[in-house]
Protein backbone atom coordinates (compact mmCIF):
# COMPACT_ATOMS: atom_id res chain seq x y z
CA UNK A 1 0.00 0.00 0.00
CA UNK A 2 1.92 3.00 -1.30
CA UNK A 3 -0.27 5.33 -3.34
CA UNK A 4 -2.24 7.95 -1.48
CA UNK A 5 -3.83 11.26 -2.25
CA UNK A 6 -5.16 14.22 -0.30
CA UNK A 7 -8.44 16.13 -0.49
CA UNK A 8 -7.86 19.61 0.91
CA UNK A 9 -11.05 21.64 1.38
CA UNK A 10 -11.00 25.42 1.06
CA UNK A 11 -13.64 27.96 2.01
CA UNK A 12 -12.82 31.63 1.52
CA UNK A 13 -9.28 30.83 2.68
CA UNK A 14 -7.11 33.33 4.52
CA UNK A 15 -3.37 33.61 3.89
CA UNK A 16 -2.82 31.28 6.86
CA UNK A 17 -5.10 28.62 5.38
CA UNK A 18 -3.42 28.87 1.97
CA UNK A 19 -0.12 28.40 3.80
CA UNK A 20 -1.52 25.20 5.34
CA UNK A 21 -2.34 24.00 1.83
CA UNK A 22 1.18 24.72 0.59
CA UNK A 23 2.58 22.82 3.56
CA UNK A 24 0.41 19.84 2.68
CA UNK A 25 1.34 19.91 -1.02
CA UNK A 26 5.01 19.83 -0.04
CA UNK A 27 4.37 16.57 1.82
CA UNK A 28 1.94 14.88 -0.58
CA UNK A 29 2.44 14.63 -4.32
CA UNK A 30 -1.23 14.12 -5.23
CA UNK A 31 -3.40 16.89 -3.81
CA UNK A 32 -6.97 17.75 -4.82
CA UNK A 33 -7.93 21.22 -3.59
CA UNK A 34 -11.72 21.49 -3.46
CA UNK A 35 -12.81 25.11 -3.13
CA UNK A 36 -16.23 25.44 -1.50
CA UNK A 37 -16.19 29.25 -1.55
CA UNK A 38 -19.29 31.02 -2.94
CA UNK A 39 -17.21 32.64 -5.71
CA UNK A 40 -13.99 31.40 -7.34
CA UNK A 41 -10.65 33.00 -6.57
CA UNK A 42 -9.29 32.68 -10.10
CA UNK A 43 -5.83 33.92 -9.21
CA UNK A 44 -5.47 31.42 -6.38
CA UNK A 45 -6.79 28.58 -8.52
CA UNK A 46 -4.36 29.34 -11.33
CA UNK A 47 -1.44 29.61 -8.91
CA UNK A 48 -2.32 26.24 -7.41
CA UNK A 49 -2.67 24.58 -10.80
CA UNK A 50 0.68 25.90 -11.93
CA UNK A 51 2.20 24.36 -8.81
CA UNK A 52 0.75 20.96 -9.76
CA UNK A 53 -2.35 20.93 -7.55
CA UNK A 54 -5.66 19.82 -9.05
CA UNK A 55 -8.40 22.35 -8.26
CA UNK A 56 -12.13 21.60 -8.16
CA UNK A 57 -14.45 24.56 -7.70
CA UNK A 58 -17.45 23.04 -5.92
CA UNK A 59 -19.29 26.21 -4.82
CA UNK A 60 -20.32 24.45 -1.59
CA UNK A 61 -22.56 21.93 -3.36
CA UNK A 62 -23.37 19.34 -0.71
CA UNK A 63 -21.32 21.31 1.84
CA UNK A 64 -18.20 19.73 3.31
CA UNK A 65 -19.54 16.27 2.47
CA UNK A 66 -19.90 17.26 -1.17
CA UNK A 67 -16.32 18.51 -1.27
CA UNK A 68 -15.05 15.20 0.10
CA UNK A 69 -17.11 13.23 -2.41
CA UNK A 70 -15.95 15.24 -5.44
CA UNK A 71 -12.33 14.78 -4.42
CA UNK A 72 -12.73 11.08 -3.58
CA UNK A 73 -14.27 10.33 -6.98
CA UNK A 74 -11.24 11.81 -8.70
CA UNK A 75 -8.68 10.08 -6.48
CA UNK A 76 -10.38 6.72 -7.00
CA UNK A 77 -10.24 7.26 -10.76
CA UNK A 78 -6.50 7.84 -10.39
CA UNK A 79 -6.06 4.53 -8.55
CA UNK A 80 -5.23 5.91 -5.08
CA UNK A 81 -5.21 3.24 -2.39
CA UNK A 82 -5.65 5.63 0.55
CA UNK A 83 -7.63 8.88 0.59
CA UNK A 84 -6.67 11.55 3.14
CA UNK A 85 -9.05 14.34 4.14
CA UNK A 86 -7.88 17.70 5.42
CA UNK A 87 -9.66 20.94 6.26
CA UNK A 88 -7.95 24.28 5.73
CA UNK A 89 -7.54 25.02 9.45
CA UNK A 90 -5.79 21.72 10.24
CA UNK A 91 -2.13 21.85 11.21
CA UNK A 92 0.02 18.83 10.31
CA UNK A 93 3.73 18.22 10.83
CA UNK A 94 6.34 16.94 8.38
CA UNK A 95 5.96 13.31 9.47
CA UNK A 96 2.17 13.21 9.29
CA UNK A 97 1.73 11.22 6.09
CA UNK A 98 4.76 9.02 6.73
CA UNK A 99 3.49 7.92 10.15
CA UNK A 100 -0.10 7.53 9.04
CA UNK A 101 0.83 5.44 6.00
CA UNK A 102 3.13 3.30 8.14
CA UNK A 103 0.22 2.52 10.44
CA UNK A 104 -2.10 1.86 7.49
CA UNK A 105 0.36 -0.58 5.94
CA UNK A 106 0.82 -2.33 9.28
CA UNK A 107 -2.86 -3.25 9.48
CA UNK A 108 -2.45 -5.99 6.89
CA UNK A 109 -5.84 -5.24 5.33
CA UNK A 110 -7.11 -2.99 2.55
CA UNK A 111 -10.31 -1.92 4.32
CA UNK A 112 -10.10 0.58 7.17
CA UNK A 113 -10.59 4.15 8.36
CA UNK A 114 -7.91 5.75 10.52
CA UNK A 115 -7.66 9.15 12.15
CA UNK A 116 -4.89 10.88 14.10
CA UNK A 117 -5.08 11.90 17.72
CA UNK A 118 -6.75 15.32 17.66
CA UNK A 119 -5.39 18.01 19.96
CA UNK A 120 -8.00 20.72 20.49
CA UNK A 121 -5.97 23.91 20.68
CA UNK A 122 -8.39 25.99 22.74
CA UNK A 123 -9.24 23.21 25.16
CA UNK A 124 -5.58 22.16 25.39
CA UNK A 125 -6.44 18.47 25.38
CA UNK A 126 -7.04 15.62 22.98
CA UNK A 127 -10.43 14.47 21.88
CA UNK A 128 -11.50 11.11 23.36
CA UNK A 129 -11.83 7.68 21.81
CA UNK A 130 -15.34 6.19 21.76
CA UNK A 131 -14.85 2.41 21.64
CA UNK A 132 -17.46 0.25 19.90
CA UNK A 133 -20.03 -1.19 22.28
CA UNK A 134 -23.70 -2.01 22.25
CA UNK A 135 -24.70 0.22 25.14
CA UNK A 136 -23.39 2.96 27.38
CA UNK A 137 -20.16 3.81 25.53
CA UNK A 138 -17.34 4.87 27.80
CA UNK A 139 -15.16 7.41 25.98
CA UNK A 140 -11.60 7.64 27.23
CA UNK A 141 -8.65 9.90 26.52
CA UNK A 142 -5.34 8.92 24.99
CA UNK A 143 -3.54 12.23 25.55
CA UNK A 144 -0.52 10.52 27.07
CA UNK A 145 -0.41 7.61 24.63
CA UNK A 146 2.28 7.90 21.96
CA UNK A 147 1.74 4.66 20.05
CA UNK A 148 -0.94 2.13 19.23
CA UNK A 149 -4.21 2.01 17.32
CA UNK A 150 -7.40 2.39 19.33
CA UNK A 151 -10.70 1.06 17.90
CA UNK A 152 -13.38 3.75 17.92
CA UNK A 153 -16.86 4.32 16.55
CA UNK A 154 -15.77 7.37 14.57
CA UNK A 155 -12.95 9.83 14.00
CA UNK A 156 -12.96 13.46 12.95
CA UNK A 157 -12.93 13.64 9.16
CA UNK A 158 -10.07 16.13 8.93
CA UNK A 159 -6.78 14.25 9.05
CA UNK A 160 -8.40 10.87 8.53
CA UNK A 161 -7.26 8.21 6.07
CA UNK A 162 -9.88 6.14 4.26
CA UNK A 163 -8.78 3.14 2.22
CA UNK A 164 -10.20 2.97 -1.28
CA UNK A 165 -11.89 -0.32 -0.46
CA UNK A 166 -13.46 1.18 2.68
CA UNK A 167 -14.84 4.12 0.69
CA UNK A 168 -16.31 1.75 -1.91
CA UNK A 169 -17.86 -0.34 0.86
CA UNK A 170 -19.22 2.48 3.03
CA UNK A 171 -20.13 4.78 0.16
CA UNK A 172 -20.12 8.56 -0.17
CA UNK A 173 -20.49 11.05 2.66
CA UNK A 174 -24.06 12.21 3.29
CA UNK A 175 -24.43 15.48 1.42
CA UNK A 176 -27.84 16.16 2.96
CA UNK A 177 -25.99 16.52 6.28
CA UNK A 178 -24.14 19.43 4.63
CA UNK A 179 -21.48 20.07 7.29
CA UNK A 180 -22.04 18.90 10.87
CA UNK A 181 -21.60 15.31 12.10
CA UNK A 182 -20.79 13.94 8.65
CA UNK A 183 -17.82 12.14 10.20
CA UNK A 184 -19.90 10.75 13.07
CA UNK A 185 -22.48 9.33 10.67
CA UNK A 186 -19.76 7.97 8.37
CA UNK A 187 -17.99 6.23 11.24
CA UNK A 188 -21.21 4.72 12.59
CA UNK A 189 -22.11 3.55 9.10
CA UNK A 190 -18.65 2.06 8.59
CA UNK A 191 -18.55 0.20 11.89
CA UNK A 192 -22.11 -1.05 11.29
CA UNK A 193 -20.84 -2.58 8.04
CA UNK A 194 -17.85 -4.18 9.73
CA UNK A 195 -15.28 -1.63 8.52
CA UNK A 196 -12.81 -1.00 11.36
CA UNK A 197 -12.16 2.57 12.51
CA UNK A 198 -9.04 3.45 14.49
CA UNK A 199 -7.44 6.43 16.20
CA UNK A 200 -3.66 6.47 15.76
CA UNK A 201 -1.97 7.61 18.99
CA UNK A 202 1.40 7.93 17.22
CA UNK A 203 0.19 10.91 15.17
CA UNK A 204 -1.15 14.15 16.66
CA UNK A 205 -2.92 16.82 14.64
CA UNK A 206 -3.65 20.26 16.07
CA UNK A 207 -7.08 21.68 15.30
CA UNK A 208 -9.89 23.73 16.73
CA UNK A 209 -13.64 23.42 16.24
CA UNK A 210 -15.21 26.84 16.26
CA UNK A 211 -14.36 29.73 18.56
CA UNK A 212 -14.17 27.53 21.63
CA UNK A 213 -14.22 29.08 25.10
CA UNK A 214 -13.72 27.22 28.36
CA UNK A 215 -15.91 27.89 31.38
CA UNK A 216 -14.62 25.64 34.11
CA UNK A 217 -15.57 22.09 33.20
CA UNK A 218 -17.90 23.34 30.47
CA UNK A 219 -17.03 24.81 27.09
CA UNK A 220 -18.91 26.30 24.19
CA UNK A 221 -18.11 26.49 20.47
CA UNK A 222 -19.88 29.79 19.72
CA UNK A 223 -21.16 28.41 16.44
CA UNK A 224 -23.70 30.48 14.52
CA UNK A 225 -27.39 29.63 14.82
CA UNK A 226 -27.53 27.96 11.40
CA UNK A 227 -24.70 25.60 12.41
CA UNK A 228 -26.51 24.88 15.66
CA UNK A 229 -29.42 23.67 13.54
CA UNK A 230 -27.29 21.26 11.53
CA UNK A 231 -25.29 20.15 14.56
CA UNK A 232 -28.37 19.27 16.60
CA UNK A 233 -30.34 17.73 13.74
CA UNK A 234 -27.49 15.62 12.37
CA UNK A 235 -26.39 14.38 15.79
CA UNK A 236 -29.93 13.28 16.64
CA UNK A 237 -30.46 11.74 13.20
CA UNK A 238 -27.14 9.86 13.03
CA UNK A 239 -27.50 8.34 16.51
CA UNK A 240 -31.02 7.16 15.73
CA UNK A 241 -30.10 5.94 12.25
CA UNK A 242 -27.84 3.20 13.58
CA UNK A 243 -29.64 2.42 16.82
CA UNK A 244 -30.16 -1.23 15.83
CA UNK A 245 -26.38 -1.72 15.84
CA UNK A 246 -25.14 0.88 18.31
CA UNK A 247 -27.67 1.83 20.98
CA UNK A 248 -26.65 5.48 21.25
CA UNK A 249 -29.95 7.16 20.36
CA UNK A 250 -30.72 7.74 24.02
CA UNK A 251 -27.81 10.21 24.10
CA UNK A 252 -29.49 12.67 21.74
CA UNK A 253 -31.80 14.16 24.38
CA UNK A 254 -29.13 14.74 27.06
CA UNK A 255 -26.73 16.11 24.45
CA UNK A 256 -29.30 18.60 23.14
CA UNK A 257 -30.08 19.75 26.69
CA UNK A 258 -26.37 20.15 27.46
CA UNK A 259 -25.75 22.19 24.30
CA UNK A 260 -28.79 24.38 24.98
CA UNK A 261 -27.62 24.99 28.55
CA UNK A 262 -24.20 26.11 27.31
CA UNK A 263 -25.84 28.49 24.85
CA UNK A 264 -28.05 29.98 27.57
CA UNK A 265 -25.17 30.39 30.00
CA UNK A 266 -22.35 31.59 27.77
CA UNK A 267 -23.26 32.53 24.19
CA UNK A 268 -24.74 35.60 22.50
CA UNK A 269 -27.80 35.44 20.21
CA UNK A 270 -29.39 32.92 22.55
CA UNK A 271 -32.92 33.06 21.13
CA UNK A 272 -31.84 32.44 17.53
CA UNK A 273 -29.62 29.55 18.50
CA UNK A 274 -32.22 27.92 20.73
CA UNK A 275 -34.90 28.26 18.02
CA UNK A 276 -32.52 26.69 15.49
CA UNK A 277 -31.67 23.85 17.88
CA UNK A 278 -35.33 23.08 18.59
CA UNK A 279 -36.04 22.97 14.85
CA UNK A 280 -33.00 20.76 14.35
CA UNK A 281 -33.97 18.39 17.15
CA UNK A 282 -37.49 17.94 15.78
CA UNK A 283 -36.22 17.35 12.22
CA UNK A 284 -33.62 14.88 13.50
CA UNK A 285 -36.27 12.91 15.39
CA UNK A 286 -38.53 12.91 12.32
CA UNK A 287 -35.66 11.90 10.02
CA UNK A 288 -36.15 14.94 7.79
CA UNK A 289 -32.99 16.25 6.13
CA UNK A 290 -32.14 18.89 3.52
CA UNK A 291 -30.92 22.46 3.89
CA UNK A 292 -32.03 24.69 6.73
CA UNK A 293 -33.38 27.25 4.23
CA UNK A 294 -35.51 24.71 2.34
CA UNK A 295 -36.93 23.13 5.50
CA UNK A 296 -37.59 26.29 7.50
CA UNK A 297 -37.17 29.39 5.31
CA UNK A 298 -38.62 31.86 7.82
CA UNK A 299 -36.76 30.41 10.81
CA UNK A 300 -33.53 30.29 8.81
CA UNK A 301 -33.93 33.93 7.78
CA UNK A 302 -34.50 34.90 11.42
CA UNK A 303 -31.50 32.87 12.62
CA UNK A 304 -29.16 34.28 9.98
CA UNK A 305 -30.14 37.92 10.55
CA UNK A 306 -27.18 39.88 11.82
CA UNK A 307 -27.34 42.09 14.88
CA UNK A 308 -26.76 45.13 12.66
CA UNK A 309 -29.69 44.19 10.42
CA UNK A 310 -31.92 43.81 13.46
CA UNK A 311 -30.99 47.29 14.71
CA UNK A 312 -31.76 48.80 11.30
CA UNK A 313 -35.13 47.06 11.16
CA UNK A 314 -36.02 48.29 14.63
CA UNK A 315 -34.93 51.84 13.76
CA UNK A 316 -37.01 51.82 10.57
CA UNK A 317 -40.05 50.58 12.48
CA UNK A 318 -39.69 53.38 15.00
CA UNK A 319 -39.35 56.00 12.27
CA UNK A 320 -42.47 54.73 10.54
CA UNK A 321 -44.45 54.77 13.77
CA UNK A 322 -43.54 58.38 14.35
Amino acid sequence: METFGLIFVLYQPTAEFVSNLHKATALCRNVIAVDNSPEPNLHLHETLRQAGTTVIFNRNQGGLAGAYNRGADLLLEQGCEVIFLLDQDSDIDEQFFVKMMKACSGLGTDIFIMGPKIYEIHLQRCMPVTPPGRRFPKPFRIDKEIEGLFPTLFVISSGSAISAQAYRTVGAFKEDYFIECIDVEYGLRATSLGVPVYMNAAVTMRQTTGNIERHGKLFTTNHAAWRRYYGTRNAVHSLRLYRSKWSLHWLSGPLAIHWALCVVLFEPQKLRKLVAMVAGYVDGRLGVLGTFESRHPRIAAFCKRSSREEILIQDNSSATAE
